[in-house]
């Protein structure tokens, strides 16, 4: 109570008007809920906020009836609301007698139940999760799917395209974006605004820069946290850039491949373990100075990984970024700064507290709760059953998989190339996240189910790529 009635207290020096309550559906998308400020009491904490979990997406065996319960340590001033307005978010609840107890469904009780998974196991008691997010900003875009139009337009004015057009000659060439400084980098300062709202928010900062793509695309690094909160911060940060970009006139996009031809947006998320504070993935012995455990753990992800991408890439737009000559990962393996395999383990992570790897197939359109917690659970799987990637012929690949002769590419497993593939391996490789009750199986099949619908209706509309190949046969 003692953090509720701090609450209170800010409400009343800042003058807080409305508190808003920020809840999570479960393709990951923020909802939220407000009340005025002066209904804002100890009450609320203990009882929630009703809201009705089948609107959510999420299909419960209980009544739909749940309680939000907000979390008073995600308490932020909402930097994008004229009318003072504090946020929260927090967890949902099933409405029992005498006490109400987590959803199993909601994400952020699935990523808290990982946690405590990992707790039980004895392997670590603390994740900590660096995810990088690349995004696009366009200065316009605009689609239409319908029965006359069916098509998509962007536009970025630094964009090659444009250099007919732009009298100030402030374009960049194609595929030459990376780390250029201005006058070529026009959303500097909305970037920079990015990050301090991220900071104000309690979400430390590594940089912001441009990416490789001419047509807008740009990354903000956080610093590794512990997952929950990172997990947390995920949401912010996307929120963050969202309204930033609209509020300098910009569209911002974490779509994975939204320009044909163009490099596409990933979110790699790089991971270690602690265990009473010591790192449990560090072994200045060990092949790139990584631990057993931390191979074992690698092994789980690369043994999981094409079930894994449906949960870390649910969109049908998400596999065509994950094709070859982009830096995208598309050959199941690990190595040290190799970007070709999935799993790239960092050469610049040399303190014995900072070694760690990165899975890099993973993008922004993901729900980051179900992302972090199914990397987390094939990790752990990986661990129990001591799957070594070098054993099960996974790797090292310190050399440039795309350099390879088509005959010895046709030897490596690859990525899923397909959401419907991805959610066949979902469907038939999900015990090591349904372990310890961490992910309901009811979950798993309302989400493999809703994907499913969404892959049947996409393959139903015509593309103007398909009027270009067969228009006129």
């Amino acid at each position: 109570m003692k953090k509720v009635q701090d609450i209170i207290k800010l409400i009343k020096e800042k003058d807080i008007k409305m508190v808003d309550f920020k809840m999570v559906d479960i393709n990951g998308q923020f909802r939220h809920v407000t009340i005025p400020a002066n209904n804002f009491s100890e009450a609320t904490m203990i009882n929630g906020i009703g809201f009705d979990a089948s609107n959510y997406g999420y299909a419960v065996v209980e009544k739909s009836d749940m309680v939000f319960i907000p979390d008073p340590d995600t308490a932020m001033i909402d930097p994008f609301c004229e009318i003072p307005t504090l946020s929260m978010t927090g967890n949902a609840m099933i409405i029992d007698n005498p006490e109400n107890r987590p959803l199993p469904q909601y994400p952020r009780n699935i990523i808290r139940a990982a946690v405590q998974y990992m707790k039980d196991s004895g392997v670590a008691d603390t994740m900590k999760i660096l995810p990088e997010f690349e995004f696009y900003l366009f200065d316009e875009v605009t689609w239409g799917v319908d029965g006359s139009y069916i098509g998509a337009s962007v536009d970025a004015k630094q964009s090659y395209w444009n250099s007919a057009t732009e009298g100030k000659g402030v374009v960049v060439p194609k595929q030459k974006n990376y780390h250029i400084a201005k006058p070529f980098d026009v959303s500097y300062e909305c970037r920079s605004e990015m990050c301090m709202l991220m900071q104000e928010a309690g979400i430390e900062i590594n940089y912001h820069h441009p990416e490789v793509a001419a047509s807008g695309q740009f990354e903000i690094e956080p610093q590794l946290g512990e997952v929950v909160h990172m997990a947390d911060a995920s949401m912010m940060i996307k929120y963050i850039i969202h309204n930033t970009a609209l509020k300098y006139g910009k569209t911002a996009t974490f779509m994975p491949k939204p320009i044909y031809g163009e490099a596409g947006s990933g979110m790699h998320v790089h991971m270690l373990l602690l265990k009473d504070g010591q790192p449990v993935f560090s072994d200045d012995n060990g092949y790139s100075n990584l631990s057993q455990t931390a191979h074992y753990f690698m092994g789980g992800l690369l043994k999981h990984i094409a079930s894994l991408c449906a949960l870390t890439n649910p969109s049908t737009n998400s596999f065509k970024r994950l094709v070859p000559g982009f830096e995208a990962p598309v050959t199941v393996g690990y190595a040290t700064s190799n970007r070709s395999a999935v799993i790239r383990i960092p050469a610049y992570a040399k303190a014995p507290e900072l070694r760690r790897f990165e899975l890099r197939n993973p993008d922004a359109t993901c729900n980051p709760y179900f992302c972090y917690a199914a990397i987390l659970m094939a990790g752990l799987d990986g661990i129990k059953n001591k799957i070594d990637p070098h054993a099960e012929g996974w790797g090292p690949y310190d050399f440039n998989l795309y350099h390879l002769s088509d005959e010895e590419k046709a030897k490596l497993k690859g990525l899923p190339t397909s959401l419907p593939e991805a959610l066949d391996a979902l469907e038939s490789d999900n015990d090591y996240l349904t372990a310890g009750g961490v992910f309901p199986k009811e979950l798993l099949s309302n989400f493999i189910k809703s994907k499913r619908a969404e892959c049947a209706e996409l393959s139903k509309i015509p593309t103007p790529a398909e009027f270009d190949r067969y228009y006129n046969l």
